[in-house]
Order: C-alpha cells, then structure tokens, then sequence
C-alpha cells in the first residue's frame, strides 16, 4: 500500500484514479489538487481523495506517488515545483515530449498513459471502474529509476490496469494510429454526414452511433494532443489516404474481388480483439 497517493488535476482521469484508488485501499492517503478551491472541494465531495486542497505543497508533501492528470501543456510548470524525491508518472496521451520535458526535471519520473476514458469529459463523468483491465502503457528510458519504475507499475496494476511497456517513440507511433488517428476519421466523417447541416442525424443506426461517440470528445483537449503528436498523426493520414483510395478504385472499377479482399483483410483484424482483451 503506497503511504500517499497525490493526484494534479480532477478531471476524468483524475477523479477516476482517486475512486479506484480509495475503493482498492491502494493508498493510506489520496490527496487531490486543483487550481481552485471549487473544484478540489468537488473531488472531495465525490469521493476521489481523503484530502482535496488548491495548495500544491500541502497535497505534494509526503506523498510516495504523485499523478500528473492535468493538460499535457501545464505538466512541465507543475514538474518544476514537485518534490524532486518523489516519484511522478503522468495519464498524457502523447508520451515522447512529456517524457523529454518532465525527466529533466524530475529524476523519478516515470511517464504512462492508461488507455481508458469517455467522450465526456470533466469529474461528473468519473468512476471507480474505468481502469478495469484498461491497458496501461508505460514508457521508460534507458536510465529510468528501476525502483520508481516498479512502483508506477505496480500502482497501475492496483487500480485494475493491464500494464505493458513501450519506450516513448514507440508510444507514439503506435497511439497515433490506435487512438489519435480514430478519433480525426471519426470527426471528418461527422462533418461529411452533417456537412448540409444536423438532418441525416434523423436516420442513423448504432452503427453510426458507436463509430462516430469518440467525434465527442472535448475540441481542446484533442486539439492540444494532435500537436503534440502530429508528425505520427500525419503519417498515419498519409497511409489512411492510401487505404482510401485503395477503396475508391475498387469502387470505380466495380472490382468487386479487390474490394472483398480490402473488407475481408479489416474483418481478419478486428475480429482478433475479442482474443486480445
């Protein structure tokens, strides 16, 4: 049981590792903080944290482990005020510039990106069950702290996550395709449907419903993401433009075994997750 867990930012995520946490007992103690008083008091009231308070050095003193759960573009000011003892790990979702900036800074660090969340954002939308057998993808450099690396990993496995190891570059070519790439298809082929206006909203299925819910998520945050990503994003458009036009010729040239091969290839691959949770 860790003495102290401190969480920087009840937000989704935020909140969500502090009612998984308090609900395991993975934790002594779990402080939570926020910019302002109003929302810290929130997470107080939600059950995410023992303690809730807009000081940083009351929620960061003693703590054993401390989660950066606030936007990727606030992590490096916050960084430079943290106890350099402490160990650090993050929830961002791009993980080679985080891990760059904050590991000079902070010689505990140890960044991570659980692959769990809601197209709602914000502490309303937490709860105690979004890491279960979520992925957790850890990003060690070469000279990471062994000890702070165990410990985020055994942190992350507490709170339900199934952990896997990936180094920084890694992280990112891959999300950007598993998660950052899905998200753009699904807001671009929102904006095609919609792109007269709300009308053919009247006609959809759960297909469209499920494909598009990501087209959800907060403009903001996402925005910040896709930069800090984009070179991996823009190769993965690249290739998405490929595939597409890959589709296009088919369709044109009413080939219809070319086309059948291109489904029948998706179908193969997709179908292989139910043997992968």
């Amino acid at each position: 049981m860790l003495r102290k867990l401190t969480i920087l930012g009840p937000g989704l995520l935020g909140g969500s590792i502090g009612l998984a946490a308090r609900h395991r007992k993975v934790a002594g103690k779990v402080a939570v903080w926020a910019r302002r008083q109003e929302a810290a008091d929130e997470a107080y009231k939600l059950g995410a944290a023992d303690e809730a308070t807009s000081d940083l050095f009351r929620a960061t003193a003693d703590a054993e482990l401390i989660v950066l759960a606030t936007p990727i573009g606030v992590m490096p000011e916050l960084a430079r005020q943290l106890p350099k003892e402490c160990v650090v790990t993050d929830v961002g979702s791009v993980k080679y510039p985080i891990v760059s900036a904050l590991a000079d800074i902070l010689p505990r660090f140890v960044g991570s990106h659980p692959m769990a969340g809601s197209e709602q954002p914000g502490l309303e939308a937490a709860r105690r069950d979004l890491f279960a057998n979520a992925a957790c993808i850890v990003t060690p450099r070469e000279n990471t702290d062994k000890d702070a690396l165990k410990l985020v990993h055994e942190f992350w496995k507490s709170i339900g996550c199934q952990v896997r190891t990936l180094s920084p570059q890694e992280h990112d070519e891959i999300v950007a395709r598993v998660s950052h790439l899905p998200h753009l298809v699904a807001a671009a082929v929102v904006n095609v449907v919609c792109s007269d206006g709300a009308h053919p909203l009247n006609f959809v299925g759960p297909g469209f419903k499920d494909f598009s819910r990501i087209a959800s998520g907060p403009p903001e945050m996402w925005t910040e993401i896709c930069l800090q990503n984009r070179e991996e994003i823009t190769r993965g458009v690249e290739h998405l433009i490929e595939e597409l036009g890959k589709l296009r010729a088919a369709l044109e040239n009413k080939d219809a075994v070319e086309l059948r091969a291109l489904l029948k290839r998706a179908k193969h691959f997709r179908d292989e997750l139910r043997f992968r949770q």
